[in-house]
């Protein structure tokens, strides 16, 4: 009776301690497991971490450049005014990375592209003023000496005077067309401009050389650039299509008068295109209901007072 009592007791012993063996088990399983979730959540935020910072530094470089650039274009007597602009736009988007709870490296990276290429579209234009207006000074300086001798030795040289003069100013008018180029930087462009005969059955032919009868409608195609500093909105696009004589071709009623340079101009097809700012692709359809003559045609495009692309295209 006793050694039963004594197995019995011996054997809730035994289920005791394998009990707490599998509750120990299972409570340093929760233990790695919690813990490895923590290391990948710590690195997940470390990598967030050195992104933001590495981003944030990018920024501040950038703006460094952006201030010092403003500097010099406007020692040097440049309009500054897109500059600014842009630099605008930097402090929003240094402002907003701050508290940008859904932080992107992706969207930044895209971001500090675009204004890299900003000022790298504006260097060579900065260096060019530069030599302009070294130019500029030294000439300036000869020709008042050369005014004030003229003076003295002579009272009756006032035509040659006002000459001097006059190629001063002319001097200053060259150094301001040339720091509003540095503003036209920045405007639209059509690249990659194709003309596409499309036939009555809307088969498309390209290469650029093409049989009458086979142009029911043509399509200038192309491609509209991002643009840092412009903004998302209608533009008038423009169509000026030219025989071989350089006469525009157009229709009754669908074309009309542009101002370009001052001049008015004659134009085939306008068309309203919505600027995405996302190097998107444009498609104009022009139809004609007389018959193309041989010859080489040039498509102009035109848009903001400006000429942004063209191309060339021959009729068989």
């Amino acid at each position: 009776m006793d050694v039963q009592v004594t197995n019995e007791k011996q054997g809730a012993l035994n289920m005791a301690v394998g009990a707490l063996i599998g509750i120990l088990a299972l409570l340093l399983y929760l233990f790695l497991g919690s813990r490895n979730e923590t290391l990948e959540v710590q690195k997940l935020l470390t990598s967030k971490v050195e992104q933001f910072a590495s981003t944030q530094l990018k920024l501040d470089s950038i703006s460094t450049v952006l201030d010092q650039k403003i500097v010099e274009v406007r020692k040097l007597g440049g309009n500054v005014a897109e500059l600014e602009r842009i630099r605008r736009q930097l402090a929003t988007d240094k402002k907003r990375l701050k508290y940008d709870l859904s932080f992107s490296i992706q969207k930044y990276t895209l971001k500090i592209r675009d204004y890299k290429n900003f000022l790298a579209l504006h260097e060579a234009d900065v260096l060019k003023l530069k030599d302009e207006n070294g130019s500029l000074r030294s000439r300036t300086r000869a020709l008042e000496e050369e005014k004030e001798t003229i003076l003295s030795e002579n009272e009756g040289l006032k035509h040659e005077k006002a000459e001097l003069a006059k190629t001063v100013v002319d001097y200053s008018l060259q150094n301001a067309d040339l720091a509003n180029k540095i503003t036209m930087a920045s405007a639209m462009k059509a690249v990659n401009v194709e003309t596409v005969a499309v036939s009555a059955n809307g088969k498309e032919r390209r290469g650029g050389s093409y049989k009458a009868s086979r142009i029911d409608r043509l399509k200038v195609t192309f491609i509209m650039p991002s643009n840092p500093v412009a903004t998302k909105e209608n533009k008038e696009i423009y169509l000026r299509l030219l025989d071989a004589n350089g006469a525009v071709v157009s229709e009754s009623g669908v074309g009309g008068i542009l101002l370009y340079e001052g001049h008015e101009l004659g134009y085939s097809i306008r068309q309203t295109v919505p600027f995405e700012n996302n190097d998107q692709r444009v498609d104009i359809f022009f139809r004609r209901d007389g018959v193309y003559k041989p010859g080489t045609y040039t498509a102009e495009l035109y848009s903001e007072g400006l000429r942004i692309g063209g191309g060339r295209f021959d009729v068989k």
